[in-house]
């Protein structure tokens, strides 16, 4: 999405013949199937661990850390080998994003009018306010040692990502639609 943004701020003669069909379904094809790989090297490696305690994981879901966290067998390799993947599996897309921004802001800068200016921003901030949420929980709660980290605010932040941000992404997208921001000022002024 950020390069969409990119395309549409910075080369917006030239959107249409750049973001056609074939790249939007090659693209989504290439992040499907790395996330394939990548989910298929963890199932694997979960696979060839022993387990001898008590199979009770105490968190939300079935999560990947508390799983090794389980496990009887030496899982040192298979937490490098994670971070290794969540590194790039993270910080790959997270260079892209933010690259784009930067060329986005390089370009609004140039704008001439405040409006414009202000309408490339807008174009922008949804979808860096979503980022901002998911990349920041996912980075505290995969990036760094958990160790030492409490249990439950290991919970919580996998929480905010998996049900708090995708609950919120609708609504950051829909605040920006002009029909719903009036429809909310007057629900709001029909209550006062």
């Amino acid at each position: 999405m950020s390069y969409d943004r990119y395309v549409a701020i910075c080369n917006p003669l030239r959107y249409l013949s750049i973001m056609t069909h074939n790249f939007c379904v090659t693209s989504v094809s290439i992040i499907w199937l790395v996330a394939f790989i990548v989910t298929l090297i963890n199932i694997i490696s979960i696979y060839n661990l022993h387990f001898c305690g008590p199979h009770v994981i105490d968190h939300f879901y079935c999560d990947y850390e508390p799983i090794l966290q389980l496990s009887c067998s030496d899982t040192s390799i298979i937490q490098k080998m994670n971070l290794i993947l969540g590194f790039f599996n993270a910080t790959g897309p997270f260079i892209i994003i933010v690259m784009s921004y930067v060329y986005i802001v390089i370009t609004v800068l140039k704008i001439p009018s405040n409006t414009g200016k202000y309408k490339a921003f807008s174009t922008c901030s949804s979808h860096l306010i979503v980022v901002s949420m998911l990349y920041g929980t996912l980075m505290i709660v995969y990036m760094f040692p958990t160790k030492g980290q409490s249990l439950i605010l290991s919970k919580i932040l996998s929480l905010m990502y998996t049900v708090l941000t995708p609950l919120l992404n609708p609504i950051i997208y829909t605040l920006r639609n002009k029909d719903i921001k009036e429809a909310f000022l007057k629900l709001k002024f029909n209550n006062l």
